[in-house]
């Protein structure tokens, strides 16, 4: 079972066996005769991790057009780079493998589409996420770089949470019907602040926080580790100020999940009884302190019973009834899909919906993936996070071995993918490049510490 299990999670995956036997490797330091006589390419990590670092100062700020714009200059960067790269520095890891699988299957129902044109878009917009992962998951292999791109990350994030804050503070619009009309809280304020939608803002702060309370043992200086915790609180709030119940469940799977890491990275050095009752202590004492929020704050309980009032909340109701719909879609097109992106969808979509439900996604990114590119890509997308996670968690444990503080940016990123996994139950936010950006470069942060298992990889003794 256990070999089994390692099979599954490519444990035993040789990145120096992968390169002697791939075609595709063949073309890698096309150029490494170049790069060593070109000026400019000394800088080649520095350029790339300004341009990834741009993606995210500016996507809050401006059209989507642009940060795709952005995002394919940063994939010809990458094509750039690999062609001029060594050899031997190939980066390559378990997860870039089930990602090109995806990425393949993806192509695959483009062909099966019956909405072609409108499915390549899509596919398009797909290889752009996926370019700024390799190019990110190249880049943060550097410590430094890696540090860097976060802090721009965070600090741009406690922009948005500010504002978002400012809005709470002296109200703001209500764009659309947040809330259902027949609730007490139908005249609430929900913030967006430069998003334009709670929800999503929602899903932009699950790994802000994530990122933030990593920081605060990341970063070793006393003004770095206050304005870490400055950020981690005013992420909290804005979070909170939001109402996105799904980004609220989002919040308490990113909780968990890094408190469990954090126990796994402190257990060794703990006493016995610590060992012991630290774990249970602290989901205890947090379980207790939401016991109280729901207790004491009013609006904090309204909306957390509305997630049990079935369809006799106008949101719940609205989903119910686009999820039918969609089970159709799938039902129909069960082994490859309908082709990836949101224009696919929109094409096939109306020919399910009930009178009066129209939408733009499936509000859920599992039925996304099914509707998009089958079962087929669906398992396959079941057996990425896997192998992401396995591979997230082997790394927290080589990286502690050394004290290596990297350590915590790994269960950052874990904690804040397991955020936007829990939110996607609920909602599909991945088609705003703000988000879609953050989830491959959490993606990436896992992916670029692999190096750290490769040198205790007795089977990979040459990379």
């Amino acid at each position: 079972m256990v070999a089994v299990l390692k099979q599954i999670m490519l444990t035993n995956f040789s990145p120096s066996q992968w390169r002697n036997s791939s075609f595709l490797y063949q073309w890698v330091g096309l150029f490494a005769g170049w790069r060593e006589s070109s000026w400019l390419m000394q800088w080649s990590e520095a350029i790339a991790a300004l341009m990834i670092s741009l993606v995210f100062l500016l996507g809050p700020f401006v059209a989507t057009s642009l940060i795709g714009f952005l995002l394919a200059l940063l994939g010809l960067y990458w094509g750039l780079l690999t062609l001029a790269d060594s050899r031997i520095n190939s980066g390559i890891t378990p997860i870039h493998l089930i990602v090109l699988l995806y990425w393949g299957i993806s192509a695959v129902a483009v062909g099966f589409s019956p909405v072609k044109m409108a499915a390549l878009v899509g596919f398009g917009k797909l290889s752009l996420n996926l370019f700024f992962f390799l190019a990110s998951a190249r880049i943060l292999r550097s410590p430094i770089l890696l540090n860097r791109i976060i802090t721009a990350i965070l600090l741009v994030g406690l922009v948005v949470s500010s504002y978002g804050i400012k809005q709470q503070i002296d109200g703001v619009e209500q764009l659309a019907t947040w809330n259902d009309p027949t609730s007490d809280l139908a005249g609430a304020t929900r913030v967006y602040s430069y998003l334009g939608n709670p929800n999503l803002l929602a899903a932009y702060l699950l790994p802000m926080i994530a990122l933030s309370v990593a920081a605060i043992f990341v970063w070793r200086k006393g003004m770095p580790k206050i304005l870490a915790i400055t950020m981690t609180g005013i992420n909290f709030a804005c979070l909170y100020f939001t109402q996105s119940r799904g980004g609220w469940l989002g919040l308490v799977g990113t909780c968990v999940v890094f408190l469990l890491l954090s126990y796994l990275w402190w257990r060794e050095t703990l006493p016995n009884f610590w060992k012991r009752w630290l774990l249970p202590l602290l989901l205890g004492g947090a379980g207790l302190l939401f016991i109280l929020g729901f207790l004491l704050v009013e609006p904090l309980r309204i909306r957390v019973m509305s997630i049990f009032a079935g369809r006799e909340d106008s949101s719940n109701n609205f989903r119910i009834n686009v999820w039918e719909g969609v089970k159709k879609m799938i039902r129909d097109r069960p082994i490859i899909g309908i082709g990836p992106g949101n224009s696919a969808f929109n094409k096939i979509y109306p020919l399910y919906m009930s009178p009066k439900y129209s939408a733009l996604s499936a509000y859920s990114i599992y039925l996304e993936i099914c509707v998009e590119t089958g079962l087929i890509g669906f398992f396959t997308f079941l057996w990425f996070l896997i192998v992401t996670v396995s591979q997230g968690v082997r790394e927290i444990i080589a990286l502690r071995k050394s004290l290596n503080l990297q350590g915590f940016w790994v269960m950052a990123a874990i904690a804040g993918m397991s955020g936007l996994l829990v939110h996607g139950f609920v909602d599909t936010v991945w088609y705003r490049p703000q988000i879609s950006t953050l989830w491959w470069f959490l993606v990436a942060v896992i992916a670029s510490q692999y190096s750290y298992l490769v040198k205790t990889n007795p089977l990979d003794t040459n990379s």
